[in-house]
């Protein structure tokens, strides 16, 4: 029922979306007034899933504390969540109230143990292919532990989407220089560096541009800047278009040569379009969620459910329990005493 358009752009989005994962079941809450007629229209939806009235939707602008006040145990946002939380789902799909959906999947799910703060994980086209941004939201500041936290949970998000063994973190600052950026900054790379992680393989600082570049697979920072970065990487893609638009159209010769190059044209279109990537990941709670943009259709919509099916066939609950084992059995036995005379 959330995101700009509701049920009119999920439900074609999830028929998009059975196409091309044919094994889906969708377990669909919502308003039966709204929700029943479109089921109508889209049969291959209404017979690949179970609806379940809710009285209660929440809103775009409702602030997370009214949300859960409001919303808990009934709203189709807290039903979903729970459908996760008790097995019936294995993910829940929501383009709504962003606030609301993480305070309400971080009061029903939890946090994973060890983890403090969730994340929220984006998948970022670079020049090389994608990687992994977080957290582009959920977390405003974050101290040293955090931010290793973020890193262990984006390496195994990269594990599960792009399929690399050991995929490359780095630290969005100012500056690739050790002395450069935030003291929280400096602590985690520092520690990072003298941790050996098996699942991850950390490669320092990056700056901004090494986003748009793929410099690493994992780009981790806190939830100001990364909300401010993921901002600004979409106007710059939406201003680039319309100057393009802006240019093909001025002259009658401009228009011709556009003609020659519309495959290239389309081909960078293509690239650009951000229903491709969209969907952001909670991650650090104990089941998954994934959150569209408000603002998408139903093809950027099918692309968040495609994201969510790739979520949880490759187990990334499962991959982040197993690092964020493997990481504290590490600083356990560092810690721990070696002789008699430690004790």
């Amino acid at each position: 029922m959330g995101g700009d358009h509701g049920a009119n752009v999920v439900i074609p989005g999830a028929e998009i979306a059975l196409v091309r994962h044919p094994d889906i079941h969708f377990l669909l809450y919502g308003n039966e007034q709204v929700v029943r007629p479109l089921l109508e229209q889209h049969p291959r939806v209404r017979d690949a899933s179970t609806f379940h009235h809710c009285d209660v939707a929440i809103a775009m602008d409702t602030k997370p504390s009214q949300a859960l006040r409001q919303g808990r145990w009934k709203s189709s946002m807290w039903k979903s969540i729970e459908a996760v939380k008790t097995g019936e789902a294995s993910v829940a799909v929501s383009a709504g109230n962003t606030g609301a959906l993480m305070a309400m999947s971080k009061f029903c799910l939890r946090t994973m143990a060890n983890i403090e703060r969730p994340a929220i994980a984006a998948i970022w086209p670079t020049l090389r292919g994608e990687s992994v941004v977080l957290d582009v939201g959920a977390t405003i500041g974050a101290d040293a532990q955090q931010l290793i936290d973020f890193s262990i949970l984006g390496g195994a998000m990269a594990r599960a989407v792009f399929g690399i063994e050991r995929p490359t973190v780095g630290l969005l600052n100012i500056g690739v220089e050790e002395v450069k950026g935030l003291e929280e900054v400096r602590t985690a790379g520092r520690l990072l560096r003298d941790t050996p992680l098996r699942s991850l393989q950390y490669a320092g600082f990056v700056e901004g541009d090494d986003l748009g570049k793929g410099t690493v697979d994992v780009v981790v920072t806190e939830g100001f800047a990364g909300n401010i970065a993921l901002k600004t990487a979409e106007g710059t893609a939406k201003q680039i278009g319309s100057y393009l638009r802006s240019a093909m159209n001025r002259t009658f010769m401009s228009k011709i040569g556009y003609l020659f190059a519309k495959g290239a044209f389309d081909l960078l279109r293509e690239k650009m379009d951000p229903r491709k990537v969209n969907g952001g990941v909670f991650l650090g709670l104990n089941g998954i969620v994934i959150k569209s943009h408000g603002g998408t259709d139903a093809e950027g919509y099918a692309s968040a459910i495609d994201l969510a099916y790739d979520m949880v066939k490759n187990e990334l609950t499962h991959k982040i329990a197993q690092d964020l084992v493997h990481y504290h059995r590490g600083r356990y036995a560092e810690a721990a005493p070696t002789s008699e005379g430690d004790l």
